[in-house]
């Protein structure tokens, strides 16, 4: 059974920090290129970032680059998003997305875990 756990979040006020992770189990980790997600109240889930299998390259939605950074570390099937510089616009449900696919497509997500910026 595929388990994508996050944790991380919390409140924080405008201009600090958050560093997220997502513990992935049932999965050969390093199969997968990893993303986070969000979703704001009213909005839709938006992609915010993305890492290739071995971390050789990462992506980033414009409102965040220069602030967050993703990371993996395959020996501990794990994937991290640093957040710096937060904004209250940054408030949402973030969620951690795994995604292979080679004949068949695979795809798993986590429960999510709240970041709200906020003074």
């Amino acid at each position: 059974q595929v388990q994508l756990v996050e944790a991380g979040g919390g409140l924080v006020q405008p201009g600090g920090s958050l560093k997220l992770s997502c513990a992935a189990s049932g999965l050969s980790f390093s199969r997968y290129i990893m993303r986070w997600y969000r979703q704001a109240p009213g909005k839709e889930r938006e992609l915010v970032a993305t890492i290739t299998r071995y971390g050789d390259n990462t992506n980033y939605v414009d409102s965040v680059k220069g602030r967050f950074t993703i990371s993996r570390d395959n020996a501990k099937n794990t994937v991290y998003l640093q957040m710096n510089s937060l904004k209250p616009e940054d408030t949402a449900v973030y969620y951690c997305n795994a995604f292979y696919e080679y004949n068949e497509r695979y795809d798993y997500w986590g429960q999510g875990t709240q970041v709200t910026v906020s003074s």
